[in-house]
């Protein structure tokens, strides 16, 4: 079919084949039969011409169950270069295309780095297209890993042209890729198609054509052979199924046998001549061959060459399937089940889709190709299809809810909802019941409940415990827990949640209680979770949910230097098993605790990359958390409109759910800017939100965290007796408890309101150790040299003034390095110009790259480190060198000083 009325679609795609360093690709929608196909074959021929290889795949709905069937064909052809991945990420791809086999199931984003390294090194010597045609109905896995390297392949001789169906949803759709969107053909275009494809039609059958297809080019091809058909009796029916008509037409005026192997090649999951024509001989209980099929081809239904056979469009596979009887169909699939005991996974699926009714052998071998997924996305749609031929509502409801856990650990939370209430329909054990709560209040933490639900889960879990089942319930009671950090449900509450947790007998210096405790009751369990968190820093690094699980509880309870180390020692692990959800969670806390301590360095692009990958893996909440990181920070290296712009993003997210911590992050940032710009009542207002219950910033664990600014701007704003009244409050708690948080925060507060006697209490503060947090200790000098500056005690003021403005130099505070010039200029001494440090002068991403090519990493080591391939590092690191007034990585060292966290 000529290519008519798309020139600018040929020319943009033209433009991407000529020049793929720079763009990802393209992602071509429109209705079926709108030309999609069409453009693509014209893109690949002028891929070819330029050069370029072209790897291909194509989405069959008959295969959504078999994880990463699509991925096998895009990278089957360049399995050579699987030898040269590192060790992980080649053991990760190999089993997921099923050539070699793993005891863990590989995680999709390891998958998704391994074939990222494939494609960038071989397209390193020639450039590559990729297509992936019908991506709406490649299997999850595919579909996911395809969109993984999509986002990464920006400065790779690469790129990707997907087709997407209007209506249809694909991860290829968010994946960053520009979108072609293709509408019908105008009047003049459609009149000159159908000169080609009709030319010897009447001028009725011209006019009814034209308007039945309303410029569909396929419909201009087809339709002209059901004419008749259209004028007696199609008027009511869409486009689509007017198409499907027309090819189930032409399909039912073949001979009987030909229908039935045309059938077999539209249910099979493959495309292999040979083995359609096993299937069909195994069904027509006779030899055929290829023969059987000429009819087809010559009704052009089908194609058939290269030892395959291809349907000319996937209305002609999903016509010919809607027409056969369902008797027909069950028969079919059960005969390529027969020729497909070489492959249990596929013949399963078509041994399912032959049975008549439940059948718990069928069910049985479907439960155990879900152990055998390699992706949880075949996992959760072989146990679904498992629990429909369930023989015994009790295996139903086992299937169904392990498919809803699946779901819930793979990020899938538009199908939990349906699979728990699947579950609910059937009689559930307390076990069952229970399973089935955890589902339900895990997505998001449970962030949109209401605060209610968090006494019926301590209650819940408290249940199942005593039923037996330790290990539900304490998941019960973890997402309870967690409730009680993003929302508040008052004291009574957490006193339940807490007395239920100490009911499991669960022994001290457990990673999970201690997470629980802390944020429970952070201040009542303070003291003892501390004492757990220092015994246990030492022995980080061997296992990293434990890691993580006390890089929460240090969090919760304001030890961020505790916090820091102990996500940082979680995200490696995290890292090299491709876990990008808990990865992502890691990030956050740590980015979040140093910020706190003031090493923004750091923090600036670890909170861009945990933003990045909460975006990527649908946590909307930590996405959020991740992105007040990145205001705070902004504020306190004095970019103020940036910090405004990116809080009031933050706060969209945290007021749609009312999350407590995120909405608190918010008020901090703008307190920090009112406070830089001199508007102190506007900065006591802003932080003092964060204390009062009625506000929805207000939160329990962190309103203590943030006493030394809210104190400054009291002290600023004259609202001393404000700020002494809520410190007096919080007297008891801090004799309750050492978190390091509030205790420097009182130690400033009590100084800086001291009056005559403040030097005493400035020496105290400053005597305590501050090791691990360096914007506090500067902010102690400054109060100090500012104190002894007005009591006229200037020689000594200086001391403690330029101690100040050497600390935030360093640590890129600039808002307080100009106030520590200002006063110390008052105090007769100048300053010298603070020039920018290297780091500040790169972009978040480029400084995660440039500190880890200055620790000595290589280009590939720096990818596997940050999902990248080496040539975008490659890239990146060209563009930093300039920036940094250097010309090659070996100077990088001496401008990023070494840092010793593993996880930057």
């Amino acid at each position: 079919m000529p290519v008519i009325g798309r020139d600018s679609e040929l020319k943009e795609l033209a433009a991407l084949v000529a020049a793929p360093e720079g763009r990802s690709g393209i992602v071509i929608e429109g209705e079926p039969g709108i030309g999609k196909s069409t453009l693509v074959e014209q893109a690949v021929a002028t891929a070819a011409d330029a050069g370029l290889r072209v790897l291909r795949t194509t989405g069959v709905e008959a295969e959504h169950g078999l994880p990463y069937a699509g991925l096998h064909r895009v990278l089957y052809p360049l399995r050579r270069a699987f030898d040269a991945l590192p060790s992980r990420q080649r053991e990760a791809l190999t089993c997921a295309l099923g050539m070699s086999d793993l005891v863990d199931e590989p995680s999709p984003h390891l998958v998704g780095l391994a074939a990222l390294t494939v494609l960038a090194d071989v397209a390193a010597e020639r450039p590559l297209l990729v297509v992936a045609e019908d991506a709406h109905w490649l299997d999850p896995a595919s579909a996911e890993v395809l969109a993984f390297v999509a986002r990464r392949i920006d400065a790779e001789p690469l790129v990707l042209v997907a087709t997407v169906r209007d209506g249809a949803s694909s991860p290829l759709r968010d994946a960053e890729l520009s979108t072609l969107r293709l509408g019908p053909l105008s009047d003049d275009d459609a009149n000159t198609l159908l000169d080609h494809t009709a030319p010897g039609a009447s001028a009725q059958v011209r006019r009814r054509v034209l308007a039945e297809a309303n410029g569909n080019p396929l419909a201009l091809a087809e339709l002209p052979t059901a004419a008749v058909d259209l004028v007696d009796t199609a008027a009511a029916l869409p486009l689509t199924e007017r198409l499907e008509r027309a090819f189930s037409a032409r399909g039912a005026e073949l001979p009987d046998d030909t229908r039935s192997a045309l059938l077999v090649a539209a249910l099979d999951d493959g495309a292999v001549l040979a083995e359609i024509l096993a299937a069909t001989g195994r069904l027509l209980e006779s030899s055929v061959d290829e023969d059987i099929l000429a009819p087809a081809a010559t009704a052009r239904l089908i194609d058939i060459g290269s030892g395959t056979v291809t349907f000319r469009h996937p209305l002609v596979r999903s016509a010919l399937i809607a027409a056969a009887r369902a008797e027909e169909r069950c028969r079919a699939h059960l005969a390529l089940a027969d020729v497909l005991a070489g492959s249990p996974d596929r013949q399963v699926w078509h041994r399912a889709a032959g049975a008549a009714g439940a059948d718990e052998d069928v069910a049985a071998a479907l439960e155990a190709a879900a152990e055998r997924a390699r992706h949880p996305g075949g996992a959760i749609a072989a146990l679904e299809r498992a629990a429909a031929l369930s023989v015994s509502p009790g295996r139903r409801a086992d299937r169904l809810l392990r498919a809803a856990e699946l779901a819930v650990e793979s990020g899938r939370r538009d199908i939990v909802d349906r699979l728990v209430d699947a579950a609910r329909s059937l009689p559930l054990t307390p076990e069952q019941e229970a399973t089935a709560s955890w589902v339900l209040s895990a997505p998001e933490d449970g962030i949109r409940e209401s605060p209610a639900r968090i006494g019926e889960l301590a209650a819940l879990a408290a249940s199942v415990a005593a039923d037996g089942y330790p290990d539900p319930a304490l998941r019960i009671l973890w997402g309870a827990a967690m409730r009680c950090f993003w929302s508040e449900p008052g004291p009574d509450v957490r006193r339940a949640v807490l007395a239920v947790a100490d009911s499991f007998g669960i022994p001290d210096g457990d990673h999970r209680k201690l997470a629980i405790d802390s944020i429970v009751a952070p201040f009542e369990r303070g003291e003892q979770v501390l004492v757990q968190l220092r015994a246990l820093a030492a022995t980080t690094g061997r296992d990293p949910e434990v890691d993580y699980f006390l890089s929460s509880a240090a969090y919760q309870v304001g030890a961020f230097d505790l916090a820091a180390g102990f996500a940082g020692a979680a995200a490696p692990g995290f890292r090299s098993a491709g876990r990008l959800g808990l990865l992502t969670r890691a990030l956050a806390i740590q980015a979040w605790s140093l910020a706190r301590v003031g090493d923004l360095a750091t923090a600036a692009p670890i909170a861009a990359e945990a933003a990045a990958f909460a975006l990527e893996t649908g946590q909307t909440f930590m996405h959020a958390s991740a992105i007040g990181v990145q205001a705070e920070i902004a504020a306190l290296r004095g970019d103020y409109p940036e910090a405004v712009a990116i809080a009031a993003d933050t706060e969209r997210i945290g007021l749609a759910a009312a999350v407590r911590p995120v909405l608190a992050t918010v008020q901090l940032t703008r307190g920090i800017i009112a406070l830089g710009e001199g508007r102190f009542d506007d900065a006591f207002t802003d932080l003092a939100r964060i204390h009062d219950p009625l506000d929805p910033a207000y939160s329990l664990a962190l309103r203590v965290c943030f006493l030394t600014e809210l104190t400054e701007a009291a002290v600023r704003a004259g609202r001393t007796a404000a700020v002494a009244d809520l410190l007096r409050g919080l007297e008891p708690v801090a004799a309750a408890t050492s978190a390091p948080a509030l205790h420097i925060g009182m130690r400033y507060a009590r100084a800086v309101l001291a009056g005559d006697s403040a030097a005493e209490r400035f020496a105290e503060a400053l005597a305590a150790d501050l090791t691990g947090w360096p914007a506090e200790r500067g902010r102690l000098h400054l109060a100090y040299g500012e104190w002894l500056r007005r009591q006229r005690q200037v020689v000594e003021s200086r001391t403690h003034l330029r101690t100040a403005r050497e600390i935030f130099d360093a640590l890129g505070f600039a808002a307080w390095s100009e106030r520590a010039r200002l006063e110390l200029r008052s105090a007769g001494e100048s300053s010298p110009n603070r020039d920018p440090d290297a780091r500040e002068r790169l972009t978040p991403h480029e400084l995660s790259i440039a500190q880890l090519a200055a620790q000595g990493l290589t280009n590939r080591e720096i990818g596997q480190r940050l999902y990248l391939s080496h040539r975008t590092v490659s890239t990146h690191l060209h563009r930093i060198f300039p920036k940094l007034g250097i010309s090659s990585r070996g100077d990088l060292a001496a401008l990023l000083p070494t840092l010793d966290d593993p996880a930057v």
